[in-house]
């Protein structure tokens, strides 16, 4: 059985259509930073004192957490926060009597109880705060 030419041209004009939607879903979906996590933990394995609060990418901010020395860690729970889901966030670092560090990897905050971990590394005005996971 043939079809009409025209007929197959607009099924094909269809599926490239279609296509082209999809594609445009995938790329807008991979836009959000991965992890997607509820949580974002903070390790301190410097050598001073520090606090961090959680910013989004639009700007929204939570409160620092207290202050804790080396070898310990703090946890934010971005449900307890008002930030929204599906922001991407990232930790700021406030080293107490020095500098204030943002790491550059985000993200995305998502009710699933899966935490990211970052480590904080260095002396007062010279570290860096990497996610490791």
């Amino acid at each position: 059985m043939t079809f009409p030419a025209r007929l197959v041209g607009a099924a094909l004009v269809g599926t490239l259509a279609a296509g082209a939607s999809a594609l445009a879903a995938a790329s807008t979906a991979s836009a959000q930073a991965e992890p997607c996590v509820q949580r974002i933990t903070v390790v301190n394995n410097a050598a001073f004192v520090m606090s961090f609060s959680v910013t989004a990418s639009n700007g929204l901010e939570t409160s620092n957490t207290d202050t804790y020395p080396i070898n310990q860690s703090r946890t934010v729970d971005l449900t307890t926060t008002a930030l929204p889901v599906g922001s991407d966030v990232r930790p700021v670092v406030d080293a107490v009597a020095g500098a204030q560090r943002t790491p550059s990897s985000f993200v995305s905050y998502c009710e699933n109880g899966q935490t990211a971990t970052y480590s904080v590394t260095g002396t007062t005005y010279d570290y860096s705060v990497t996610l490791i996971g």
